[in-house]
């Protein structure tokens, strides 16, 4: 009886998720991979994980998958510029100073 219990539970998680969400998920932890190391050459490895986030949330979708293209190369000039635009915009400036992170200048 648990057994049947337990594996209807784990099947009702599974078909509530959305395919596209675990797409964007998956596409927007890429795009960390590139990023973090980035932003970590200028701050410590919290302040750059949450300069990261930020970056992240402010990018557009189009911006996620260019940077996610950039997975397992060392990021060229203008993977660095394109995280820098978006660090740059007032709702990532404002996401860093809630957490912390010194503004990008």
């Amino acid at each position: 009886m648990h057994r049947v219990a337990r594996a209807l539970m784990a099947l009702s998680f599974v078909a509530a998720c959305d395919p596209a969400d675990l797409a964007d998920s998956a596409m927007k932890r890429a795009a960390s991979s590139v990023v973090f190391p980035v932003v970590n050459l200028d701050m410590p490895a919290r302040e750059a994980q949450s300069a990261t986030d930020c970056i992240l949330n402010a990018a557009s979708a189009d911006e996620l998958r260019l940077l996610a293209r950039d997975v397992g190369v060392e990021a060229g000039s203008s993977t660095k510029a394109t995280i820098r635009t978006i660090a740059l915009r007032p709702d990532a400036q404002t996401c860093f100073a809630a957490r912390g992170v010194p503004p990008i200048r």
